[in-house]
C-alpha cells in the first residue's frame, strides 16, 4: 500500500513540474488564442441577423473559467508552500481573486448563454468586485513587502503609464456614459474602470521593482498578467452597445491572463523551492 502511494506520488511529481505546467499554459494560450481566430465570425440566422454560434460562446467560457481556475489552484500551492519567498498573505488573496473571476466568468456565460439575458448587473458581478479587491489586496502586500527603490526614469514611466491608462479608461467610459443608467450599474463601472487603472499601476510597479531579482520572471507573468487584463476590460468597455456580442478577438487577452497569472505563481514556487534546495546544500557542504 505504501509502495503504491510512493508510486503515485513520484508520477505525480514527475508529471507536474514546472516546466510542465509552463508549457501546459503557454499551449492553453495558444490553443484559445487559435479558437478565437478560426471561429469568432459571426454567422447569418435566419432572421437575416448575424450572430456567433452559442458553442463557440460555449467554448470562450471554457477557455477562460479554466485558465483562472488553474491560476487559483498554482496560487494556493503556494499559499501553502512554508519555503514560498513572496509572503504566503500575496499568494492567498490572488488565488481568492483568480477563483472569484472564475466563478464571476461561469455566471457570466450562464446569464449570457443558457439565460438569454444580457443584464447590466448580475450575480457575476459579486465575483468580479471581489476578484479585483483580492487581486488589489495581493498585489499591494507585493509592493509593500519590498523596498520599493526606484530610479526617477522608473517612477516618470509608472507615472507615464498610469496617465495614459487613466485618459483612456476616461475616455470611452465617456463614449459609453450615454442615457440613464441604474445608481449600481453607475458604481459598478467606475469601480471596474478605477481598479483596472489601479491594477496598471501596481503592475508596472511591480514590474520594474522586481526587474532582475531572484523572483523577477515570475513577477513579469503577473504584470503581464494585469496588462492583458486592462486590456480585455477596455475593450470589453468600449465594445459595449446595443449591437454587442461577446467572443471577439481581444476578449482572449482574458484567457491570457489567467495563463499568465498561473505560470507567475509556477515560477514563484519553483524559485523558492531551488533557494531552499541551494540553502540546504550549503549548510551541509
Amino acid at each position: 500500500m505504501k509502495s503504491s502511494y510512493k508510486n503515485s506520488a513520484q508520477i505525480s511529481k514527475s508529471i507536474f513540474t514546472t516546466q510542465n505546467i509552463v508549457l501546459a499554459s503557454i499551449g492553453w494560450g495558444v490553443l484559445a488564442l487559435l479558437y478565437f481566430l478560426l471561429f469568432s465570425a459571426k454567422i447569418p440566422g435566419a432572421d437575416g441577423v448575424a450572430s456567433r454560434a452559442e458553442w463557440y460562446l460555449v467554448g470562450t467560457n471554457i477557455f477562460e473559467a479554466i485558465a483562472y481556475l488553474n491560476a487559483g489552484i498554482l496560487c494556493l500551492r503556494n499559499w501553502r508552500s512554508p519555503q514560498i519567498m513572496s509572503s504566503r498573505n500575496v499568494w492567498l488573496a490572488i488565488a481568492i481573486g483568480m477563483i472569484s473571476y472564475s466563478l464571476g466568468g461561469i455566471f457570466f456565460g450562464y446569464t449570457e448563454i443558457v439565460l438569454k439575458e444580457e443584464p447590466d448587473a448580475s450575480i457575476g458581478d459579486v465575483f468580479f468586485v471581489l476578484s479585483y479587491i483580492s487581486l488589489g489586496v495581493g498585489m499591494i502586500l507585493a509592493v509593500a513587502a519590498r523596498r520599493i527603490n526606484l530610479e526617477k526614469w522608473q517612477w516618470l514611466i509608472v507615472g507615464a503609464i498610469g496617465v495614459f491608462g487613466s485618459l483612456l479608461a476616461w475616455w470611452i467610459s465617456m463614449q459609453q456614459a450615454t442615457g440613464e443608467q441604474e445608481t449600481i450599474v453607475t458604481i459598478l463601472n467606475w469601480f471596474y474602470i478605477v481598479s483596472d487603472v489601479l491594477l496598471l499601476i501596481i503592475a508596472t510597479t511591480l514590474l520594474l521593482a522586481f526587474w532582475g531579482g531572484r523572483v523577477s520572471q515570475s513577477w513579469r507573468m503577473i504584470a503581464a498578467a494585469a496588462f492583458s487584463l486592462y486590456i480585455a476590460d477596455m475593450w470589453f468597455k468600449y465594445a459595449q452597445g446595443p449591437n454587442y456580442q461577446s467572443g471577439e478577438i481581444l476578449e482572449v487577452f482574458w484567457v491570457f491572463s489567467g495563463v499568465l497569472f498561473g505560470m507567475g505563481a509556477a515560477l514563484e514556487y519553483d524559485a523558492s523551492l531551488s533557494r531552499t534546495r541551494r540553502e540546504r546544500g550549503r549548510k551541509r557542504g
